[in-house]
């Protein structure tokens, strides 16, 4: 079952899902979150591997997955962990999409490390000795993350996830065929996880057989010491990543690139882009060009904008994509590096006002600076309030 809010007044931010369940604003209590959540367990990777497995996060921060926050004006989730994303109908999309399989068919997504298993390799090899679509992924703790080295013009990069499709060779022996690249963005948070963690652990035993009704009726527990998500911070961390990816994505070799990112990383974002019209394409996704550029029916990056449905029912709660985006590297540059400073320089914009900004902070040390209210006349610099007067 899951418990429901008591009506108390939530902070702005809170801990939106633990351990894989959610929190807040209801509470998921059901056999299958309290064992996750007393074992200390990771239900996202426990499903992508087949093996129970711990959360890897470290003490502080341990079981956070997402946190709740009205930081752009209504209450959304933000990603504090990047194996949140482990969504099997998310990867699925993915899949279908980077390698150009159709709906009916039957891909197999599996995790580098399951093949470690005897079993699970020769399935593989059954399965593209029979030509069905087997794609492999890597990412950290899940055989770890694929990196670029760097050269004396460029820079080293790791990627998120790498998807790499599997096929047959002329004997009938393994290929390596394209890869994917699939990121997932995560947000910093001001403030520390610490307090909230512990307060959530300490329920969980003291309150043994009513977690549930306890963290609804506290949700101060879930906020103690978290402040807001470090929105600026994370463009600027992401921008460049974003546009090296998709140029790698564009490649011969790759299948393409794909950024996934909570819907409230998305709106966050819209001054940074310029806040740029989406243009909805025949197939219900949506594409971000520059003016003047035609829609492209296959473009080598994608923005996955997903939702965490707040289920009472089910749990984990699933991802739901809001909008699936094909852009590429040139059409981002433009929005961020054109069309927003743009709008800055424009009459009336933050620029414009810029230099009222600098005169009003100078007039704090330099009193004569500061603007006469309207109506008076300014008193000119050196001279007398007599000689004013004639």
């Amino acid at each position: 079952m899951s418990r429901g809010g008591a009506g108390n007044k939530a902070a702005n931010n809170v801990i939106g899902e633990w351990f894989g369940h959610r929190v807040f604003p209801v509470v998921a209590e059901t056999p299958e979150s309290l064992s996750d959540q007393e074992a200390e367990r990771c239900p996202f990777i426990t499903r992508a591997t087949g093996k129970k497995t711990d959360c890897v996060k470290q003490k502080n921060s341990k079981g956070v997955c997402t946190i709740s926050s009205t930081s752009n004006g209504t209450r959304q989730d933000w990603l504090a962990c990047p194996f949140r994303a482990l969504d099997d109908s998310m990867l699925q999309d993915a899949a279908h999409r980077l390698f150009g399989y159709t709906v009916d068919d039957d891909v197999r997504i599996i995790a580098a490390t399951v093949l470690a298993d005897k079993e699970a390799a020769d399935g593989l090899r059954n399965r593209v000795a029979e030509k069905k679509p087997t794609i492999v992924y890597f990412q950290n703790k899940l055989g770890g993350e694929i990196s670029i080295s760097p050269t004396d013009r460029s820079p080293e990069f790791s990627f998120d996830a790498t998807m790499i499709e599997i096929l047959p060779d002329s004997n009938g022996l393994l290929s390596v065929g394209r890869y994917g690249i699939f990121e997932i963005q995560t947000m910093d948070f001001h403030g520390t996880y610490r307090k909230s963690v512990e307060l959530l652990r300490w329920a969980r035993h003291a309150h043994r057989g009513e977690f549930g009704e306890s963290v609804a009726s506290h949700p101060q527990w879930l906020a103690e010491g978290i402040e807001g998500p470090n929105i600026a911070n994370a463009f600027k961390r992401t921008f460049y990543q974003m546009m090296f990816k998709f140029q790698i994505g564009a490649h011969d070799a790759s299948a393409g690139c794909i950024f996934a990112i909570p819907r409230a990383v998305w709106e966050s974002w819209q001054r940074h882009l310029g806040r740029p019209d989406l243009i909805r394409h025949t197939d219900g996704t949506w594409r971000l060009v520059q003016d003047g550029h035609e829609p492209d029916d296959n473009p080598p990056a994608w923005i996955y904008v997903f939702d965490v449905e707040q289920s009472q029912t089910q749990t984990p709660n699933a991802l739901n994509l809001w909008r699936v985006i094909g852009t590429d590297a040139a059409a981002l540059s433009h929005y961020t590096l054109d069309v927003s400073p743009e709008a800055a320089l424009a009459t009336g914009g933050s620029v414009g006002r810029l230099r009222e900004t600098i005169t009003l902070r100078l007039a704090k040390y330099l009193p004569e600076l500061r603007p006469a209210p309207k109506g008076r006349p300014s008193k000119a610099i050196g001279v007398s309030p007599e000689q004013t007067k004639l």
